[in-house]
């Protein structure tokens, strides 16, 4: 399996075949752009047959054996076999298996009209992002150690991916994690979770800005190639191929445990912001899994479900991105969104090119193909099955009241954005599978407003809130977040 870049032109160096290994511990590619397979792995039907039976872990290693092809199989399976288990994936609901790693639990039954939740929440920190980051743990340990090297892990997160990323890389020989995070606009579970971890090789930085400065500041690292080099400096957002394709995997097992048969269909409603979750979801229908709808589901910051509507991609300024109450999708601009644009366009990459230099200069382009846009591409957007919408601050409390009332479950604030879009394209027989993001305990502020009593903690998270908690503040300095990577690396 080769990688290529969605901007490399014919001949150039990011076009010369790349390996799964040879992309794990960088971020973009040397051009800018994002890596992708030359051409997406695909699942026969005699293939999910059989994966019906497998348990998660085996699962994943065989999807992950389809574009992880220069690892031995035996130590991917390893790989696998150490990352997915119940000791690891234990913060269950009542009535969830901890064995099944990401459980399915019927909503809603209306008629032929099915409206299914995906719990993904069942790791470390309580968030979906632990079923790709502690994968990545594993995989970032065991290159680390074939080579003797070390790394130094940068990146930015608007709440879960951080935690989820140093949980996943505490104690790691040869890692140490900086993260960056906007300085006060995370719940105050998040910031204790992150913010509370003492180990040597964690460096938290709270920003002063949003999260989308942050993220700048991870790509402008990332293009600096010498200081990149020099620092041994890699990324775990999900600007990383292995945390998009680590994500396939639930896709497949969310299917696999709402059908029967091959011949059905399912739909997926994604909270989207900086669209990683609903990627991996293109991936798997690109791959041939009988996936109808895609729904991105966003909040008030809504760029994605702008453009699954007009055609317009236009990234707000800082200024501009809502400050609400599902933190982790305050973003407004989506950096896994060019691997869809991508595609879109025909994988022609001098497009793609184009299109996100306009992004940079100014502020965003259209595909629309009404007179004055850059193109008509969007009219291709229902072939990929995509569609969106939209969640307010009023509708994420309405919808968690309804579901603690008639399911006797407390979600989090992101999972009820998720519910509140995906009950607008319910279709007959074919079932809705929301994805969970959290628990809601990580966002209780807003539970107590929306229910009046405190979301149920689980055990050895009660008083997160009041250890000790180890960060520093830094302006949205580039040069100064280098000087300081620097510092505290000894390279």
């Amino acid at each position: 399996m080769h990688y290529v870049s969605t901007r490399a032109d014919q001949g150039a160096a990011s076009q010369a075949p790349q390996q799964f290994s040879d992309i794990l511990l960088g971020g973009l590619a040397p051009d800018g752009g994002l890596y992708l397979p030359a051409e997406y792995p695909q699942v026969t039907g005699a293939e999910l047959d059989a994966w019906r039976k497998l348990s998660y872990a085996d699962l994943a290693y065989e999807i992950l054996r389809k574009f992880a092809t220069d690892i031995p199989e035996a130590d991917l399976r390893k790989l696998t076999k150490k990352t997915y288990t119940a000791e690891v994936y234990r913060n269950t609901r009542k009535g969830q298996k901890a064995a099944e790693i990401t459980p399915l639990r019927v909503l809603e039954q209306n008629g032929d009209k099915t409206l299914i939740l995906q719990a993904l929440s069942n790791g470390p920190t309580l968030a979906f992002k632990d079923m790709a980051m502690q994968l990545l743990g594993n995989l970032f340990e065991y290159a680390l150690a074939k080579n003797g090297a070390e790394l130094n892990i940068f990146g930015a997160t608007s709440g879960d991916t951080g935690s989820a990323a140093e949980y996943a890389m505490r104690g790691k020989k040869g890692i140490r994690v900086f993260m960056l995070s906007p300085h006060k606009k995370m719940s105050a579970f998040q910031s204790a979770q992150m913010f509370s971890l003492q180990d040597p090789n964690i460096f938290n930085i709270a920003v002063e800005g949003v999260f989308d400065d942050c993220q700048d500041m991870v790509k402008a690292v990332s293009n600096d190639l010498p200081f990149k080099a020099a620092q041994k400096i890699g990324t775990v957002n999900s600007i990383n191929w292995a945390r998009v394709v680590a994500q396939v995997v639930y896709y497949f097992r969310g299917y696999l445990a709402a059908t029967t048969e091959n011949t059905q269909k399912v739909s997926f409603t994604v909270p989207s912001g900086n669209f990683g979750n609903i990627c991996a979801g293109h991936i798997a229908r690109m791959m041939g899994l009988p996936i109808d709808r895609l729904i991105a589901a966003t909040n008030e910051n809504d760029v994605l479900d702008e453009f699954f509507r007009t055609g317009v991609y236009r990234v707000r300024k800082s200024a501009e991105t809502y400050h609400t109450s599902s933190p982790s999708m305050d973003i407004s601009k989506a950096s896994n969104f060019e691997r869809f644009v991508y595609d879109l366009v025909g994988r022609d990459a001098a497009r793609v090119r184009q299109l996100f230099h306009k992004v940079e200069t100014e502020g965003g382009f259209d595909l629309s193909g009404k007179p004055g846009s850059d193109g008509d591409e969007f009219k291709r957007v229902s072939e990929y099955g995509f569609a969106s919408g939209k969640s307010t601050h009023k509708d994420r409390l309405d919808t968690i009241r309804d579901v603690a009332d008639d399911y006797d479950i407390t979600i989090d604030t992101h999972t009820a954005d998720g519910i509140k879009v995906a009950r607008q394209y319910m279709a007959p027989g074919v079932p809705m599978i929301v994805l969970e993001t959290a628990l809601a305990a990580k966002f209780n502020e807003t539970i107590l407003d929306a229910l009046g009593v405190d979301a149920e903690r689980p055990a050895g998270f009660e008083d997160i809130e009041s250890l000790p908690q180890k960060f520093v503040v830094m302006p949205a300095d580039v040069a100064k977040m280098k000087s300081y990577i620097a510092s505290n690396t000894g390279l």
